[in-house]
């Protein structure tokens, strides 16, 4: 994907404008938290839901909303060609998701299974590959995929989420291999449960911190992957759990 400006004028713009972070299904929840603290943290921010969630949020933080789903490449494709007509760049990319399929794990049909990994896998994969050319350009950049705590430690109660983000955290690893040598970061932040959503007393007493997290946890791990401090961060997977994953 070629950017939409001249080089020069893009190299000016790189240098002067402010930093721009992409965040993509973020209208609620962790995504849209991600978003206000990126936006206090200096950040443009250009937020993509499905509801018209994103668009409210984007004009309080003076950014871009864009109505479309993660699910279809030509909306992603058009977000992006939006953020860069207006600003021109993308320093940082906030993949968030949707539910995808649930239940007993043969009952899950292969309709159901190839959703999951639209919801869960091909969401980021089609946003990487189109933000890539862009931060090589730059030189820099930063992927940040919010995933799930059951990344390798799977839960029978989200199959479809822990067997396709076990591939994102094969995706991650291999990326990074190739691409850390533009400068470019990918990691993955693995919550356990979050705030965001109400959460049956069963699974937070599994919890050894016996408490949900708040989505602004989830945020602070966002910042710093966002920021100088965390650029020597790639290729992770970083657990924001309060300890339900055991292994090590």
């Amino acid at each position: 994907m070629n950017l939409i400006i001249k080089d020069d004028l893009y190299y000016f713009s790189y240098i002067l404008m402010k930093k721009v972070a992409v965040l993509i299904a973020a209208g609620s929840g962790m995504g849209a938290d991600a978003a206000k603290r990126l936006s206090r943290d200096g950040f443009k921010v250009a937020i993509m839901s499905s509801s018209t969630k994103a668009k409210k949020l984007a004009d309080k933080l003076k950014g871009i909303g864009y109505v479309g789903s993660n699910l279809d490449p030509n909306n992603i494709k058009d977000f992006f060609n939006i953020v860069l007509k207006k600003w021109g760049r993308v320093d940082v990319l906030v993949n968030s998701a949707g539910h995808g399929p649930k239940g007993n794990i043969l009952d899950i049909t292969d309709k159901e299974w190839i959703k999951g990994m639209e919801i869960y896998f091909l969401n980021v994969i089609r946003a990487v590959r189109i933000v890539t050319p862009i931060m090589k350009r730059q030189k820099n950049g930063s992927i940040i995929n919010i995933s799930t705590y059951a990344t390798f430690e799977p839960e029978k109660y989200f199959p479809t989420s822990g067997v396709m983000r076990s591939g994102l955290a094969s995706f991650c690893k291999i990326y990074s291999d190739d691409y850390s040598k533009f400068n470019i970061r990918i990691n993955n932040i693995l919550p356990g449960f979050i705030d965001s959503l109400k959460t049956k007393k069963e699974f937070i007493d599994r919890v050894p911190l016996k408490r949900p997290g708040k989505v602004s946890e989830i945020s602070s791990v966002v910042s710093l992957l966002s920021s100088k401090e965390g650029s020597y961060i790639t290729g992770q997977n970083i657990r924001v759990d309060g300890g339900i994953t055991r292994s090590v």
